[in-house]
C-alpha cells in the first residue's frame, strides 16, 4: 500500500526539519537537491516512511559522487525501536525451534526496500554522531563467518565503537538494524 500526497508531504516535512537541524551530517548539501532526488524517485519515499514508522529517523549522510544518489541513513540515537528483537537472516529463523523472533534482519531490510549497514558505513556513521550507546545493531556479516553460523553486530562504549561477533539465531530486545537508502 503506497502513501497518500498528505502522508507523503508530511513525511518531507519530517525529512526536511531533520536535515535542517543536523546540518553537520550532510556538510555542502542542499535540501531542493535532495527533495528534487525524491521527487524524482517517489518509490524511495515509501522506504523512507517505512524508515521513519520503525523508528530510524532516516536523515542525509552524504552524497555518492559516482552516481549522484543522496544516501539517508537511519540516525536514530538507538536502534530503531521497531526493528528489534531479530535474528540475522531467514536460516537463522528457521534454525530455532523453540522461541522464535517475529522476524529477521535480512528479510525486514529487504522488505522495506533498504540496505543493512557494512561494517565500513557503521563506523563511517559513528563519525557523525553517538549511536547505540545502549543497544547495538545487526551489520552485514561476511559469508566465511555467516557459513560458520555467526553474524556481526556493532555499538558504542567506552566512547568507542565495537563490532562483535553472536550466533545469528540470536535475538535481544536491545540489538535491531540500521539501514541505508540510495536515492
Amino acid at each position: 500500500m503506497g502513501l497518500t500526497k498528505k502522508q507523503g508531504d508530511a513525511l518531507i516535512c519530517v525529512l526536511k526539519d531533520r536535515f535542517e537541524t543536523n546540518v553537520g551530517r550532510h556538510k555542502g548539501i542542499d535540501w531542493s537537491w535532495v527533495q528534487a532526488r525524491i521527487s524524482a524517485e517517489p518509490g524511495k519515499l515509501q522506504s523512507l516512511h517505512e524508515m521513519e514508522a520503525t523508528g530510524g529517523e532516516p536523515d542525509v549522510i552524504g552524497h555518492d559522487k559516482n552516481t549522484g544518489q543522496v544516501i539517508f541513513c537511519d540516525c536514530s540515537a538507538e536502534s530503531p525501536g521497531g526493528r528489534r528483537s531479530l535474528c540475522f537472516d531467514r536460516d537463522a529463523l528457521d534454525s530455532r525451534k523453540e522461541n522464535k523472533p517475529a522476524g529477521n534482519v535480512v528479510d525486514m531490510a529487504a522488505a522495506m526496500g533498504i540496505e543493512l549497514l557494512t561494517e565500513a558505513q557503521y563506523r563511517e556513521l559513528q563519525r557523525l554522531g553517538c549511536f547505540d550507546a545502549k543497544t547495538s545493531s545487526w551489520i552485514v556479516t561476511p559469508p566465511e563467518i555467516r557459513k560458520l553460523g555467526g553474524a556481526l553486530f556493532g555499538d558504542r562504549r567506552y566512547d568507542s565503537v565495537f563490532v562483535y561477533h553472536n550466533g545469528a539465531q540470536s535475538y535481544y530486545a536491545a540489538r535491531g538494524f540500521r539501514g541505508l537508502l540510495r536515492v
